[in-house]
């Protein structure tokens, strides 16, 4: 919330207005004032960055799907080929009318200047590409979630609330064999509704005949 606080002297509607890309269209500076705290350099990989590139370096990593916009898997050393950024990334930016690239340094520069981010070559708002409320997901995550799921022998799932869609039902994507393994401070993912329970979603941590989920609570680190 320390965040979010910083930004009621913009008189924002809402907190969340400052990830809205109308918004931000009209009134960008809340969201790069947030971005100074938000960007990478601000944070280190902890074990479990570590931990992914560890599966990587064993060639046993299909690949890692992340709701995380900080980029530490790249700064652990995961390779772009195996990540999946499924909200975007600082890693890269575009101008949000002509679509030109721009890279995390040149956007980082104007940001931390108190300037707002203008293409070059047409001057509209450049803004990194992570993703906004009002924003499609990137292809991506679409392309490789259709391919990867029904070949994953073994899904670890670390520090997730397994609440935000689409990102919540990949983990009902894999195969019935497939074991699902859930490092949190709490449980998620488990289904409540009668439609989710009668279609089979959802982690089944404690339900009767559970061959195959497993629950580890504490800290994924």
């Amino acid at each position: 919330t320390g965040l979010y606080d910083n930004l009621q002297k913009y008189d924002l509607p809402h907190p969340s207005a400052v990830f809205d890309i109308r918004y931000f269209q009209e009134n960008p500076k809340p969201f790069f004032l947030l971005a100074k705290e938000l960007y990478p350099d601000n944070f280190k990989p902890t074990p479990s960055h570590y931990f992914i590139k560890l599966l990587e370096d064993k060639n046993i990593l299909l690949r890692h799907y992340t709701q995380n916009i900080d980029t530490l898997e790249r700064v652990a050393g995961v390779s772009n080929d195996k990540l999946v950024e499924a909200h975007g990334t600082f890693h890269l930016g575009h101008c949000i009318s002509c679509r030109k690239e721009y890279s995390q340094e040149w956007i980082k520069e104007k940001v931390f200047a108190d300037e707002i981010p203008r293409c070059l070559e047409c001057n509209a708002l450049v803004k990194p590409d992570i993703v906004f409320f009002g924003e499609n997901l990137p292809e991506r995550f679409f392309k490789l979630a259709s391919e990867d799921f029904k070949i994953c022998d073994l899904l670890i799932i670390m520090g997730s609330s397994l609440l935000v869609q689409p990102f919540a039902s990949l983990k009902d994507r894999v195969k019935d064999t497939c074991p699902r393994a859930l490092f949190n401070k709490e449980k998620a993912g488990v289904a409540t509704d009668l439609p989710s329970i009668l279609s089979g979603e959802g982690l089944k941590f404690d339900s009767q005949g559970n061959y195959r989920d497993v629950y580890v609570e504490g800290d994924s680190d």
